[in-house]
């Protein structure tokens, strides 16, 4: 019973492993999820997908990372927008997990399940029989050893997976047009962060993704035959990840760091905006709509913007005042949900 209670905890672990979005909180914001939008639409139609049909969420934890838990839904985590330094790089991300959705690879996680699933049984049943007959050290060897085959066969048909998703990602990256340098580099940022915990790169078998080393090297061998190579990243989708990404700094960071990274001197859009967040939570509230002010002056019928002023109104306890540029989001924006939930709350 110990052992098969082993088994038992074993495969829970790998279950749960893959479906890690239960235990997150999501963030929501107009123009974030607008973005995420615009960026993933032509990479959904290279994958034959309806991007009407897709779904970003934004999960908040600091850690790289991304994926598909069922549907045509892609979570990204905070700290993948926070750490990357361009818009390319996330667009590679997208384009990597629009190949797990294309591949139907949530659907078909039962297969490599299933096989991990029947050696355990079968193990366990020798292992049993050998117990029964008097042998039980050899029982117990073959329990160990029918685990460690059950979950080398379930990493690595999770590693072949990934590498098919890299191929379809790096096609689909191609038939929209963009180029894969992003894709790359994100990939050495996660390569840096294993040699900073000291993780192996020599072999592969107890990993459920392909070497780091490996994956970059096969990559760039199709990227740069990619006659998109050297195309520039569309300057709206990059100009608004810039914003995105100070937002995001912005509302989950101390506001202490946040000035610290993005000081008064700085007058750009994306500093103004994070310094907005920041004196909102420090509970400055003047500091906060006058940095709104300042990039409506600039383009007084920016949605999110005004929704920004009307938020940092609302919440410091001034709701007749927010209403005004809340209406007027809501009249430039109607089809954000969330500014009109606000404007209604």
């Amino acid at each position: 019973m110990r052992a098969f209670r082993t088994i038992l905890l074993m495969l829970a672990a790998v279950f749960m492993a893959v479906r890690p979005v239960y235990a997150q909180s999501i963030l929501r914001d107009a123009e974030t999820e607008a973005w995420l939008n615009r960026l993933a639409a032509p990479i959904a139609e290279a994958a034959g997908l309806d991007p009407r049909n897709l779904e970003m969420v934004l999960i908040n934890n600091p850690s790289l990372n991304a994926f598909v838990a069922g549907g045509q839904r892609i979570y990204i985590h905070s700290g993948t927008i926070l750490q990357a330094d361009t818009a390319n790089e996330i667009q590679g991300i997208v384009a990597h997990e629009m190949g797990h959705i294309a591949g139907g690879h949530s659907v078909r996680f039962g297969e490599g399940f299933k096989a991990a699933t029947g050696i355990s049984i079968l193990s366990l049943l020798a292992a049993g029989a050998a117990i029964a007959m008097g042998a039980g050290e050899a029982g117990v060897g073959l329990l160990g050893l029918g685990q460690r085959a059950s979950v080398g066969t379930f990493l690595a048909f999770s590693r072949q997976q990934e590498s098919r998703t890299d191929q379809a990602g790096a096609r689909f990256l191609e038939t929209a047009g963009i180029s894969g340098r992003g894709s790359i580099e994100f990939f050495k940022k996660i390569q840096n962060l294993e040699y900073r915990y000291a993780i192996p790169q020599d072999n592969d078998y107890t990993r459920t993704h392909p070497l780091s080393g490996d994956r970059i090297s096969t990559l760039q061998a199709l990227y740069e035959a990619s006659p998109y190579w050297d195309a520039p990243t569309d300057p709206r989708i990059e100009a608004d990840f810039q914003r995105v990404k100070a937002k995001l700094f912005g509302f989950v960071e101390d506001p202490s760091r946040t000035l610290r990274e993005f000081p008064p001197s700085d007058t750009s859009a994306p500093a103004r905006v994070a310094r907005a967040y920041a004196y909102h939570k420090g509970a400055y509230p003047d500091q906060s709509a006058a940095e709104a002010d300042a990039l409506l002056a600039i383009n007084p019928d920016d949605p999110y913007i005004l929704e920004l002023k009307g938020q940092v109104l609302l919440e410091s306890g001034r709701p007749d005042e927010a209403v005004g540029p809340l209406e007027r989001a809501v009249e430039l924006a109607p089809d954000q949900p969330l500014i009109a939930t606000l404007l209604g709350h």
